[in-house]
């Protein structure tokens, strides 16, 4: 239940209660933890860190869930609806695992180039893999974000491999430009989208081999959504996550996503697109009734969220190559009122 794609673009999808949750991915909006010093920075590979140079314990956490809080509320518009029904004892967790997504994201999407990404990215896996050994001591670990976030993983008897299995997705985005079947490119859905939902649920005490599904089938959905929604922004980076499969079927080129407007092939391919991703959405949605309260609000909004992007596009007539199809300021206001009062 990655944040919903109407609110960011970022792979995130997907928190999914997409903490855009993901990148959607991929947020929609560039940003760098530079601009959140802590005191006494130094340079281990990460955007930034910090030299926690031996505070009482507990102000070392007080500082580490502020630097996360800090983060989220860099992205207030984007980041508020993913808060807005959570309960106060959940909210500074939900903020670490954020922080966590975000950097990754970015240490992803921000680099230099594949290369120094795939170097970065190593040392923020190590970074995690510390984080969830007990043997290290916490003054030892090498960035804020991963003492607060021990304390989410402790807190919630967290395993560490969603927040790995992430990582391996940014990592697949360094060197896979293309995705030749609809089961390959499940397969990256699976680490790319799938773990923050499940995440999301261990927040909310949820854990079962049915929610897991049906929180894979909306975490997938909206990342699906998404790929739609920004076949023109990944072409611009040489991606296309949509399978070759169906474009070949429908008689697609990639040269024909370099159009300044979708023809008549490119629209039915992403009729086709929209469809599947609209099952995947709906076939979720029953995740609503097996969650808490303040979850089940969360759910309908980013699925309906998501549902609200793919009718933009068909409202469109599937020209996502003229412009990026996006959800009204209006539109979502109205989601998140209904969603408020429980009309989702």
């Amino acid at each position: 239940m990655p944040s919903s794609q109407m609110f960011s673009s970022g792979r995130m999808q997907s928190l999914v209660l997409h903490f855009k949750i993901y990148r959607q991915a991929r947020f929609g909006y560039r940003f760098s933890v530079r601009c959140l010093p802590l005191p006494r920075p130094i340079a281990i590979g990460f955007t930034t860190a910090t030299v926690l140079s031996s505070p009482p314990r507990d102000a070392l956490q007080r500082r580490s869930e502020a630097y996360c809080r800090r983060l989220a509320r860099r992205h207030y518009e984007n980041f508020l609806v993913g808060t807005l029904f959570l309960p106060r004892r959940i909210r500074q967790h939900f903020f670490n695992v954020y922080a966590y997504c975000r950097i990754a994201d970015d240490l992803a999407d921000e680099s230099s180039s594949p290369a120094a990404a795939m170097a970065a990215l190593a040392r923020w896996r190590e970074g995690m893999r510390q984080c969830a050994d007990e043997r290290t001591r916490r003054e030892r670990l090498p960035h804020p974000v991963f003492v607060a976030l021990r304390a989410t993983l402790r807190h919630f008897s967290l395993s560490s491999q969603p927040f790995l299995d992430l990582l391996t997705a940014f990592e697949q985005d360094q060197s896979v430009r293309r995705y030749e079947t609809f089961d390959h490119l499940q397969a990256y859905c699976q680490n790319s989208a799938n773990p923050v939902g499940r995440i999301v649920l261990r927040l909310a005490a949820v854990d079962s081999a049915e929610t897991d599904a049906l929180s894979d089938r909306v975490c997938t959905g909206l990342q699906l959504a998404n790929f739609c929604q920004d076949v023109r922004r990944d072409l611009a980076i040489d991606r296309v996550y949509l399978p070759a499969e169906d474009r070949r079927r429908f008689g697609v080129r990639v040269e024909d996503l370099q159009a300044p407007r979708a023809s008549e092939p490119v629209k039915r391919w992403l009729r086709f697109e929209v469809d599947r991703a609209e099952t995947f959405l709906r076939s979720g949605l029953p995740l609503a009734d097996r969650v808490p309260r303040w979850l089940r609000r969360d759910i309908g909004l980013f699925v309906h969220g998501g549902l609200a992007t793919l009718e933009a596009i068909r409202r469109a007539d599937y020209d996502v190559l003229e412009r990026r199809v996006t959800v009204s300021r209006w539109q979502q206001l109205r989601l998140v009122g209904r969603a408020a009062v429980g009309r989702l």
